[in-house]
């Protein structure tokens, strides 16, 4: 079992249902899923990008990604119905945990001038972060990578509010800004 799920069933559920009076465990959030996606909207020129892409991706999540394709044509982007624009990977179990514990410990602290992510949940205590490059995680070389691509890591818990979703993260470890940033 990974340390963040250990940590997560010995320490944050008792902390939850203390904080939240939750009657019964199963009322407890806890995270259903991690969705890493990319858009490769250089495909359609480079036929290479997403084999890049998908090689990326592979390396950062240990899970290997599907191809998204194009629901319908629109001319004035070139685009065909069919044709290759993306990856993604759905993380569940001790995978989701490991590539969690790597995002909030390790990728996000090696971001230039980094201070805290935002707090911007969806409304569900969904929590969506996009990075503009993968060289954040560890396990990608620079001098392997055609390109700096960004991605978006969305997770999914069983939080019912927002304020129930940002403790539940808080206390795995994300780091989120106190303050919003001076313009």
């Amino acid at each position: 079992m990974q340390r963040l799920h250990e940590y997560y069933l010995n320490e944050i559920q008792p902390a939850l249902i203390n904080e939240f009076e939750y009657q019964n465990v199963m009322e407890v959030p806890r995270l259903r899923k991690i969705v890493v996606n990319v858009g490769v909207g250089e495909a359609l020129d480079n036929a290479k990008a997403l084999d890049y892409a998908v090689q990326d991706i592979a390396t950062v999540t240990g899970q290997r990604p599907i191809v998204t394709r194009a629901r319908k044509s629109i001319a004035n982007f070139k685009l065909r119905e069919g044709r290759g624009i993306g990856v993604k990977v759905t993380l569940r179990g001790e995978r989701m945990w490991a590539f969690l514990d790597r995002l909030c410990n390790v990728a996000l602290a090696r971001q230039r001038d980094f201070r805290g992510v935002p707090e911007n949940l969806d409304g569900h205590g969904n929590y969506t972060l996009g990075l503009r490059e993968q060289l954040v995680f560890p396990e990608i070389k620079y001098d392997q990578i055609d390109k700096i691509r960004g991605l978006e890591v969305c997770i999914v818990t069983s939080a019912r509010t927002d304020a129930e979703g940002k403790r539940l993260l808080e206390l795995l470890g994300m780091p989120f800004r106190n303050r919003p940033l001076e313009s």
